[in-house]
């Protein structure tokens, strides 16, 4: 047999052994319900939850209003705090009682009108005094903001009534670019996906190498012609086919249950979580070929991949804010790169200042993990 002829075959042996495995594969993660349920019902699950559930919209604000003379003035401001969906005030009279609430953080905060508030009205130097529970520091200045709109506004039509303040009112215009219903899904759902992939493709594969280790399989198939490269392959591909399922799942709810728009091309956003999955799945194989105890891979790839993915990807809490330190190490997380490119194509587009080096970045990782997960099974095979 020729040179040619004997590659041919080789490959061909080669090919025919990945498809059994693969087909292996695929009938125990079918016969399994823990595989099928992280990867379809996990997904579900979790966008449903996060998607309804976890807002960062600032509603409802528990409000103290002191009224010390009930004018038609401080009535109608009043009003309209009440009729604020972002508001739920309570009316007060005093200031001794308001203040007792705001210590123990019953209200968020407290807006006082004077018992001269009326006259100065009249007289265009009217204020409105504003405390504000500053435990957390990006909620008070929201509520902030949120009273200073509805003071604005109530000026602004004061003014139009023939009875201007001493300074005439300023108008602030705001448009919230991406985002312009300013909902907090917009900014959610796409990280959620992160989660969701980080989640599929890190714990499945380590949890089914592992398992293989400690039933003993894994060393029968040492008796056999198969190769450490043709392992992998047959332990990722079927797991791939199920992360790729769970993002689809991811897409759609946040398109039909979310309205979050999707803005860039299907194809890039596509392309770019393939990536992602498989350097979940890399992580995923690199760990379980180290440690042959399901509980303790499935541990160290929940910190290896998912808190990261929650913590410190931009996902929740910008990068810029935290520590230098923090932020050196975010470079080395891949969910930094894949948070960046979801919500640049859900929300902006293909901005290829950002799909292009994020790309990249993603590609070099799954390549690096890729030889590095094939180097340790074939360390342990040997």
């Amino acid at each position: 047999m020729s040179a040619d002829g004997r590659m041919a075959s080789a490959s061909h042996r080669k090919l025919v052994r990945v498809r059994a495995l693969v087909a292996k594969e695929a009938r125990q993660m079918v016969r399994d319900p823990s595989s099928i349920a992280i990867g379809v019902v996990l997904p579900l699950i979790l966008i449903l939850l996060f998607g309804y559930g976890l807002s960062l919209d600032v509603k409802n604000v528990p409000l103290a209003v002191v009224i010390e003379n009930p004018t038609p003035e401080a009535l109608d401001i009043a009003t309209r705090f009440r009729l604020s969906p972002y508001f739920s005030p309570t009316a007060m009279h005093s200031m001794t009682p308001a203040m007792r609430a705001l210590l123990e953080h019953r209200v968020d905060g407290i807006v006082r009108f004077a018992s001269d508030f009326s006259r100065h009205l009249s007289l265009g130097d009217a204020k409105i005094q504003l405390i504000v529970h500053g435990g957390d520091a990006n909620r008070a200045r929201i509520i902030e903001g949120y009273v200073g709109g509805i003071v604005g506004v109530w000026a602004a039509q004061l003014s139009a009534q023939g009875r201007p303040l001493a300074t005439a009112p300023v108008a602030v215009q705001t448009r919230l670019w991406f985002n312009e219903a300013d909902d907090s899904r917009y900014f959610l759902v796409p990280g959620l996906v992160v989660l969701v992939m980080t989640l599929i493709g890190g714990l499945l594969t380590a949890m089914v190498m592992a398992r293989e280790w400690e039933r003993g399989t894994l060393e029968s198939l040492l008796v056999t012609p198969v190769r450490s490269d043709e392992i992998l392959l047959g332990k990722t591909i079927p797991y791939f086919g199920l992360a790729l399922v769970g993002f689809l799942l991811c897409v759609l709810s946040a398109r039909v249950l979310f309205d979050v728009p999707l803005r860039g091309s299907l194809a890039v956003l596509f392309g770019a979580s393939m990536l992602y999955v498989l350097i979940a799945l890399g992580i995923g194989l690199v760990i379980s070929s180290w440690v042959k105890n399901q509980l303790v891979a499935s541990q160290l790839t929940m910190l290896a991949t998912f808190l990261p993915a929650f913590m410190l990807s931009g996902f929740l809490f910008d990068i810029r804010s935290m520590p230098v330190v923090v932020r050196l190490i975010t470079y080395v997380l891949p969910a930094r790169y894949y948070v960046a490119l979801l919500q640049s194509v859900f929300l902006a587009g293909n901005v290829w200042s950002v799909v292009v080096p994020n790309t990249l970045a993603l590609a070099a990782m799954a390549a690096l993990l890729a030889l590095t997960s094939r180097f340790v099974m074939t360390k342990r095979l040997a």
